[in-house]
């Protein structure tokens, strides 16, 4: 790239040319030179150029003339990314990061967040353990003896240990944890992650993406002030999830850290606090490793124990075997001492606080479904209940019955339940007979269920019902509804005359429907259970053999023995 020199004849200029000359110029101090030969470079040039020499050498020298005259904004704007900083000329890469240190070292500068950026690049580039800039190859130079490697060396982790300590007074002072501080920031960016960027007018603080200063800190063994800072920010811990928008870019460093702090605290007897940081590492993704699992183990076998006995809390050692089953199913034993405990605990305070005994109750029957110790302390609960007349649902006092069928409480519960609800049924005037085949079914339960010799109230409302509702079929329905309503075996004959006469009608109707269909067999069969029913024999086990009872209900019409008549 070249043009024309308009001050000398055939003289010709290179964008090269000119900024040496600049570059010259600034590093000598005259500084009334340097911007009209950048002016020049522009406008013969522009601000880019065809080659990326020449502009990073444009760009540093511009953030230098800005600096120099104070305007920090303008400076850390024009400075290019460190990836490019190799490209300018040292010496005034060099100026430029002095000149930012001593800026910062001003009193009332904590807060001057594109300086720090722009002083932690440049002196990462300038520091860096490969010299790309050949920082070494200047300072020799100036001394115009080489610099022995040793000494440039300890040289080189000196300069980095100042700049560290300047940037964390000014995060102290202004009270930047560690996830903001600018000496995270000055860390990461000597590790050689590049994360420094230019605060932005919409987040003016932040030097570094919090997931990256979140790994940093862990890596360098800083795990302490990563939680402490975090939690600070977010002191919900039961929100830290690696599903949840606001902890996702912090996730794994944070997991990372809680599994070590984990493992100290195991190693200081903390069983509670390390079995928390493990859950809560769980909960960010984390998979535990061989020894991690080890040390939840040893948490879980010691939570809320003493090595004397005394002192010892079965709260804490419950929430944390249930912390440890959660973080470790696998391992049956930590399901078996936890519902061991859990039906220790539910016993301990049976009659002091039912409500939490069963709660540990049910907690142990989801850790282990079916085991005999919980159920039987549910079920102790339930006959508590029924004693006292609490109330209770319908599904749990068939269960207990089913597990205890001699249960008579339980027994006489669910029969007047079921009564109740049968006499609670009014039939509604677009479907009577679905609301009268529901009380009947209601009321055969209550008698099924409660022992009839007992219960003859209800029996004799089974009765009622059996007939209403045979009535209604004989109005409405075919005789063979009835029929079917008298083999259910639901209200035999001799117990009621008009229910008789009913089912007697109802046979006769039907022989008359059977010889007009062409069937005189099934005919004469209705003929003769209508006169059988007519001539009121007193035990319907007579004509239909040995007579189920109750308990029979439900069952094939084959079993009764009545098929074969009708």
């Amino acid at each position: 790239m070249q043009g024309k020199d308009t001050g000398e004849p055939d003289r010709t200029v290179t964008a090269h040319g000119l900024l040496l000359d600049a570059e010259h110029a600034f590093l000598r101090a005259e500084f009334r030179l340097v911007r009209p030969l950048l002016q020049r470079f522009q406008n013969e040039f522009g601000t880019s150029s065809d080659t990326d020499d020449t502009s990073m050498r444009h760009a540093v020298l511009r953030a230098a003339l800005a600096a120099r005259a104070g305007n920090w904004p303008e400076a850390a704007r024009w400075c290019p990314d460190r990836d490019d900083l190799g490209w300018a000329d040292t010496d005034i890469v060099h100026s430029l990061a002095v000149s930012a240190l001593r800026r910062l070292s001003e009193e009332g500068r904590h807060a001057e967040a594109s300086t720090a950026a722009l002083a932690i690049v440049l002196w990462a580039h300038l520091l860096d353990e490969e010299d790309l800039s050949d920082f070494h190859g200047l300072l020799s130079e100036r001394r115009d003896t080489p610099v022995p490697e040793e000494l440039w060396e300890e040289a080189r982790h000196h300069l980095h240990g100042r700049i560290a300590d300047l940037l964390h007074a000014l995060d102290v002072r202004a009270g930047r944890d560690a996830l903001a501080a600018w000496r995270t920031a000055w860390e990461a960016e000597c590790d050689g992650i590049d994360p420094v960027v230019i605060p932005s007018a919409a987040d003016p603080d932040s030097l570094i993406p919090l997931g990256l200063a979140a790994g940093h800190l862990v890596r360098h063994g800083r795990r302490i002030d990563l939680l402490d800072a975090y939690t600070a920010r977010h002191p919900d811990t039961t929100a830290w999830t690696v599903d949840a928008p606001d902890h996702r870019a912090c996730a794994d460093a944070l997991a990372q850290a809680l599994a070590g702090r984990g493992q100290d605290r195991v190693r200081a007897g903390e069983w509670t606090s390390a079995l928390s940081d493990f859950s809560t590492a769980a909960r960010l993704g984390r998979t535990l490793g061989a020894k991690e699992e080890q040390a939840v183990l040893r948490a879980a076998a010691n939570v809320g124990r003493t090595n004397t006995g005394r002192g010892n809390s079965p709260v804490t050692r419950i929430q944390g075997l249930d912390l440890a089953h959660a973080l470790l199913p696998q391992d049956t034993s930590l399901g078996a001492e936890l519902t061991a405990e859990l039906v220790r605990q539910g016993r301990r305070v049976f009659k002091s606080d039912p409500a939490q005994s069963r709660r540990r109750f049910a907690r142990a029957l989801e850790v282990t479904p079916g085991d005999p110790d919980a159920r039987s302390g549910l079920d102790d609960h339930l006959r508590a209940d029924l004693d006292r007349g609490d109330k209770l649902r319908v599904d749990d006092v068939q269960g207990l019955l089913e597990r205890d069928p001699e249960c008579v409480p339980a027994r006489k519960w669910l029969g007047d339940h079921y009564a109740e609800l049968a006499m609670a049924a009014t039939p509604a005037p677009d479907d009577t007979r679905s609301t009268l085949e529901r009380r009947v079914e209601l009321l055969s339960l209550a008698v099924d269920i409660a022992d009839p010799a007992r219960n003859s109230r209800v029996r004799e409302q089974l009765d009622t019902a059996v007939l209403l509702l045979a009535e209604y079929l004989e109005v409405t329905v075919s005789p063979s509804d009835v029929i079917d309503l008298f083999l259910r075996d639901l209200l035999r004959t001799g117990v009621s005359a008009r229910f008789d006469q009913t089912v007697e009608s109802a046979y006769l109707n039907r022989a008359r429907e059977r010889e007009r269909a062409g069937d005189p067999g099934g005919a004469r069969r209705d003929r003769a259970c209508a006169e059988r029913i007519g001539a009121g024999l007193p035990a319907q086990g007579l004509l239909f053999g040995p007579s189920p009872g109750p308990h029979a209900r439900g069952r094939g019409r084959d079993d009764t023995g009545q098929e074969a008549l009708f």
